[in-house]
Formats: structure tokens, sequence, C-alpha cells
């Protein structure tokens, strides 16, 4: 039986807490966030309505499709580990050097410090990785870029403009992958701009959640050895 879903209070402390939050997770689709900044950041505008980047941006985002992720990673670099190399050089230069991409992904069908620890790490080869300090500083930014401010806008080379992050924001706020941290705080008033992604062992998502007492940002990545099932959108929900 699905638990109750809990009261919203109305706090906007600026508080913050976190269990193992640098440690490195299989990123799976939660890295097609920073492949759509850094298509803004080179188009140094939203892709034209209707035209193909914008398409491909939509469905990368939205549905998590995986091969319009790839074939903007290739109109980026000229191929998918081009495409990602860039990606990687923008994350870098954010600070975000605990994620990483390797080349594409598979087609289918005033406060203490948040206490950066490192509890335990997943075994994993050398796919795409990230981790939950990273992706959660990254809708940060892209949070605080909307208003003009933070290293999207400030301190990245290029040209990532406010109104870029407006539409990544938007696009975010329609994700059709529901039911995760957005599973019990979605109501009227409050928008959860979201990425998720998920593997067969490991299953994430991440976001903004803008509430009329604020903005926070919500982390949960889980991993396990055997196929991971719902239970881990279960705990994403409770968590946010």
């Amino acid at each position: 039986r699905s638990p109750s879903p809990p009261a919203i209070s109305p706090s906007n402390s600026g508080a913050g807490a976190s269990w193992n939050a640098v440690a490195r997770f299989p990123g799976a689709s939660t890295l097609k966030l920073p492949i759509a900044v850094e298509v803004l950041r080179v188009l140094r505008s939203r892709p034209a309505r209707g035209s193909r980047l914008d398409r491909l941006v939509g469905e990368m985002l939205v549905h998590s499709d995986n091969e319009a992720a790839n074939e903007l990673e290739t109109w980026l670099g000229g191929s998918v580990a081009g495409g990602a190399a860039k990606v990687n050089a923008t994350l870098d230069a954010l600070g975000l050097t605990r994620s990483h991409i390797y080349g594409g992904f598979v087609p289918v069908s005033q406060r203490r410090p948040i206490p950066l620890r490192l509890e335990s790490e997943p075994p994993f080869g050398g796919e795409k990785h990230t981790t939950a300090w990273d992706l959660a500083r990254l809708h940060r930014y892209l949070h605080l870029a909307a208003a003009g401010r933070g290293p999207l806008v400030k301190d990245l080379r290029g040209d990532f403009t406010p109104a870029d992050a407006r539409f990544l924001l938007f696009v975010l706020a329609h994700s059709a992958d529901d039911g995760k941290i957005d599973r019990y705080i979605r109501r009227p008033g409050v928008a959860v701009a979201h990425k998720a992604g998920w593997i067969e062992h490991a299953r994430h998502d991440s976001g903004v959640v803008y509430w009329p007492g604020g903005a926070f940002v919500v982390v949960v990545m889980t991993w396990t050895e055997s196929r991971i099932g719902p239970s881990a959108d279960v705990l994403a929900g409770r968590v946010a």
C-alpha cells in the first residue's frame, strides 16, 4: 500500500542534507541534461521552434530518447565520442569533475555546508558516471541561470543565457517519466523539473521542485547487484 503524501511545511530556510553524495554511480539518462546544456551553450539561443534540434532536445528530455541524445552528441562534436568530449569539457569547467560521459547511449525501444562523505560506491566498469552532488549542483546552476545568476551564465565560456535556462526548465517540467521525485508532491501550485535515468542495476532521479514556499533540489541515486525495481521510485518520492 502506498503511503499517504507527506504534508508540505512552509519553510524556505536554505537548509540541506545529504548521504553518500559524492559516490559515483552509473549515470544513465541523468547525463542527458548536460548534453542539452551544451547544445544551448553552442547555439547561443534556444533551438528554433519546430526545428530538428528543438525536436531532438524535447525527445531527449521529455521522453528520454537515447537516439535523440546520440544525434545531439553527433551534432556537437561530429560523432557521439566527439560530442561527449565537448560535454565533459563543460562539466569540468563548471567544477562537476566527478561526472563523465563515455560516448553515446544504447538505443532502446548561510548554513553549515552539506556534508560530503563517501559512504560506499557501487562497482561498475568504465561507462558514463556521475554523483548526487554533481547532479544537484547542475540543477541548482540551471535554476540560478534562469534569473541571470550563477556559473552557467557568469563563468562558462560561450553564450548560455537565462532564456536558455528557462527553456530547459520548461522542457524538464514536462517530463513524461513521472512517479519518481514527483510521486507525492505534484499538486496544484507545484512544478517538478526533473531528469530521471535508469539501467538494469541503477535507477535515479534529479531535479528542481518549485512550490509556493520557494524551490529546492532533490537527487536520489540507487544501485543494486540484482535488477532494480520501482521501489527506487518510491524512495525518491519519499525523499522529495
